[in-house]
């Protein structure tokens, strides 16, 4: 529908029915995460936070690389940063992860259990604890919650 910019009975048809045959296909697979439940109050205003957040980070980062792109005299120090993380289950660190990625002076380069690898375009500081408060340490906090509730189911 979003292709063609049109809506049809067929086409709803056809994807009520492939959404039909998905679900009996994967309901095998164990219980997922129900929809609504992004919907409670608290879950909703940390994810919000999360967005802004995320999305603050990556304006300013951007501004900053361009200055750095356009004014060659500013230096570069680049290098591998080790940060340590608290969070235990996959789908928060893959959040911290992903959401640290889309930041241009950290690239997410390899995870291990309980640490994060960044490729960084500034090198601040090689503190460990520095470095987690300056790259994913504000996100840490917001998924610290859905981290507890994943590690209890």
């Amino acid at each position: 529908m979003l292709l063609t910019w049109t809506a049809t009975v067929e086409q709803a048809a056809y994807g009520i029915a492939v959404a039909v045959a998905v679900a009996v296909v994967l309901s095998p697979l164990g219980p997922v995460a129900r929809p609504w439940r992004l919907v409670r109050p608290r879950r909703f205003a940390r994810l919000a936070a999360m967005g802004i957040t995320s999305l603050a980070r990556i304006l300013s980062a951007n501004l900053g690389l361009a200055r750095r792109v356009w004014s060659p005299s500013l230096p570069l120090r680049t290098g591998m940063l080790v940060v340590p993380t608290d969070l235990r289950t996959d789908g928060p660190v893959t959040v911290v992860g992903l959401l640290g990625s889309l930041v241009v002076e950290y690239q997410l380069v390899d995870l291990e259990p309980g640490r994060l690898q960044y490729h960084a375009v500034w090198v601040a500081s090689e503190d460990p604890s520095e470095a987690r408060e300056r790259i994913n340490g504000r996100v840490e906090d917001l998924l610290r919650p859905f981290d507890q509730e994943a590690s209890r189911d």
